[in-house]
């Protein structure tokens, strides 16, 4: 795979966390209840970003987990290859408007087990969907609440997310063949 195009650079992350951050508060108004969930592995971080920036300029800090989806995949290919994370939710899910966080949705079939983990937890008052990117191409009726940047692709283009807590720097890139 080589890289075809930059299409957000450290900026342009920031900029579009800030956005969905600030759209967040807005259509919840209220934070009590309010709790994001970072979907492993990307969304953990993103989930944290989204929380630091809602304290700074809200002055509340909001409850932040991690969620391991592997035992809810229906692809059970991918299930093999990938080692447990861990699900780490210090917090009732009950009752909670929880916000998934992921960096970029595809066919939504991520989100889909995600939200089987969550109803497993408990069921939340409402789940809301934030992503990074949105690619197109769903499989399942799935929309995201909040999205940083709709970038159409092929299916033969793939979304590389890379952050800074990885090692590297902020920035998305399609990667193809």
């Amino acid at each position: 795979m080589h890289i075809k195009k930059t299409i957000m650079d450290e900026d342009g992350v920031r900029r579009a966390l800030t956005r969905i951050a600030h759209e967040i508060v807005e259509k919840n108004k209220e934070t009590p209840g309010l709790v994001l969930v970072g979907i492993q592995a990307k969304g953990v971080p993103l989930a944290g970003r989204l929380a630091q920036k809602i304290l700074e300029f809200e002055g509340v800090g909001l409850p932040v987990g991690q969620l391991d989806i592997t035992p809810y995949r229906d692809d059970l290919e991918a299930r093999k290859k990938r080692e447990k994370a861990g699900t780490h939710i210090p917090f009732p899910i009950r009752e909670q408007k929880v916000v998934l966080v992921d960096d970029v949705l595809y066919t939504g079939r991520t989100v889909r087990a995600a939200m089987d983990a969550l109803m497993d937890m408990g069921r939340p008052r409402v789940i809301q969907l934030a992503v990074l990117i949105d690619r197109g191409h769903r499989e399942l009726p799935i929309r995201p609440d909040y999205v940083g940047k709709n970038v159409p692709t092929s299916r033969g283009e793939t979304i590389a997310v890379q952050l800074w807590e990885e090692g590297g720097r902020d920035r998305v890139l399609i990667l193809e063949e």
